[in-house]
């Protein structure tokens, strides 16, 4: 794909990729302000996704043609719910600063959706911070949605 002048294809994200993820997550967490709480290693990224027979994680990034990591997308799936359809949750859909405004986000998400629809998928969830308009005009234009008949609650289960 290309966006003006910048160059990169969305494509599964591959073992020799956890490096670099690793660190577009941690440019993440610190924009969201968690990167004190960011434990995740390049080790645990091979082991539960990357590398491994049974993922845990489905992720996709974007990459430059000399390899470089633009940004990625990280997916959870819930196997079926009421409808015995899947549900994939995105948990994380990030472009690095200096790539932003290129499609690239856009070039993302719609892998993300193209795939979750062929994986036969009912739906596809996401959260927003309350205050990331632009975010939520990001995310609308896809036809996503706020949920306004549930609340999101969380219970902190700490060792």
């Amino acid at each position: 794909m290309s966006a003006g002048a910048t160059e990169f294809s969305v494509r599964p994200a591959l073992a020799s990729d956890a490096t670099a993820l690793l660190q577009l997550m941690r440019e993440l967490a610190a924009f969201e302000g968690y990167l004190a709480e960011f434990s995740v290693t390049a080790k645990d990224l091979l082991e539960r996704g990357l590398d491994t027979e049974q993922p845990q994680f489905r992720a996709y990034v974007a990459a430059a043609p000399t390899g470089a990591l633009l940004g990625y997308a990280v997916l959870v799936e819930i196997a079926f719910t009421y409808d015995l359809r899947p549900d994939w949750r995105l948990k994380e859909l990030y472009v690095s600063a200096t790539a932003r405004q290129l499609g690239i986000g856009k070039a993302l998400m719609e892998t993300v959706i193209a795939d979750a629809r062929r994986h036969g998928c009912g739906r596809l969830k996401w959260d927003v911070l309350p205050d990331n308009s632009n975010a939520k005009q990001f995310y609308r234009q896809f036809g996503g949605e706020p949920v306004r008949d549930w609340e999101a609650w969380v219970l902190p289960l700490t060792p």
